[in-house]
């Protein structure tokens, strides 16, 4: 009878499991305990499908019907998303009649119980009228790219932050100001959303922080370019500079490493009254600002996905 030679399959299993041995150390020195991270895909497509349904509600002014529309929209989506969702309320006098506005800043929680957090803003009012039309300055204001472009981008944001690692742990908040310009005369009074949550946020008992803040504004030119705007320089240099060094890595080009404009927006009573370090991120080179032709015609959902692309990597990479 045969005798079956045990030696050398013997060898090759100690080998195998000096191997596996070794790859296993290897992968526990490399960090690699956990699967690898995912950067989640921003869609261009579905982001300017939300920005074109927003207009579609025409005049989204403070206390309008268009408004209160919105904010149903608004809601469902992030409710859906397994979001929480809270209204801040309060009143303003309208500019015109001193009578009351309601206003309703929506704030948009996700991991809420978390007490380090990073605030992502902008404001969801249009303008009464496109004071700058040459030939319209009464007529129907839509804000394609002033309004609607943030709330389609931070829409499109929600989809994906189930999938988001974000750096440290952050809790986030999205943050839709109302009355950013509820705006009839030139010495009207502009940011009441921001000014009231700021103020809110330095005089509440509270038990968390905003470590960082990002406001987002006309973000959807086709012909996109975001320069580093001052006061954010200003308030915030190391956020802003991060920023476009996400920008960089991800190959944005549309983030311009300089300094062109100085921004006077709902990013100022975050900075000035909060103290929350926070950056405007703004194209202000739009050639229909202000006017009717400010539809989604002017915009792209291809804009909003570069800004996507270089904020879902800074969250995921927070300095």
């Amino acid at each position: 009878m045969k005798r079956m030679n045990t030696s050398k399959p013997s060898r090759q299993m100690i080998r195998c499991l000096i191997l596996m041995m070794l790859i296993s150390v290897t992968s526990l020195a490399c960090g690699n305990t956990s699967e690898p991270k995912v950067t989640p895909v921003f869609s261009a497509e579905r982001s300017y499908g939300y920005l074109k349904k927003i207009c579609r509600l025409r005049s989204r002014m403070s206390g309008s019907p268009g408004m209160a529309e919105q904010q149903k929209i608004i809601s469902e989506h992030f409710r859906k998303l397994k979001a929480k969702v809270h209204f801040q309320s309060f009143d303003a006098p309208h500019p015109l009649t001193g009578n009351p506005v309601r206003m309703n800043n929506m704030i948009i929680s996700w991991y809420p119980e978390t007490k380090k957090r990073i605030l992502l803003a902008c404001h969801y009012d249009t303008r009464p009228y496109p004071d700058l039309d040459r030939t319209q300055p009464r007529g129907l204001f839509i804000g394609a790219n002033d309004g609607a472009s943030g709330v389609a981008f931070l829409m499109e944001l929600g989809n994906v932050m189930h999938e988001l690692k974000i750096s440290h742990g952050y809790g986030i908040d999205f943050v839709f100001f109302d009355g950013e310009e509820l705006v009839y005369r030139e010495n009207d009074p502009y940011f009441l959303g921001s000014k009231y949550f700021a103020n809110q946020y330095k005089t509440q008992t509270r038990d968390f922080e905003y470590v960082y803040g990002i406001l987002f504004d006309m973000i959807a030119d086709k012909n996109l370019m975001i320069y580093m705007e001052k006061n954010s320089i200003k308030y915030a240099p190391e956020l802003t500079r991060s920023i476009w060094q996400a920008a960089q890595k991800t190959g944005v080009r549309q983030f311009i490493p300089k300094v062109k404009f100085e921004i006077r927006d709902d990013h100022l009573p975050l900075n000035e009254i909060a103290h929350i370090p926070t950056c405007d991120i703004i194209d202000f080179d739009y050639p229909v600002w202000h006017t009717t032709r400010d539809i989604p015609r002017y915009c792209s959902g291809t804009s909003m996905a570069k800004v996507g692309k270089v904020i879902i990597y800074w969250l995921q990479n927070i300095p």
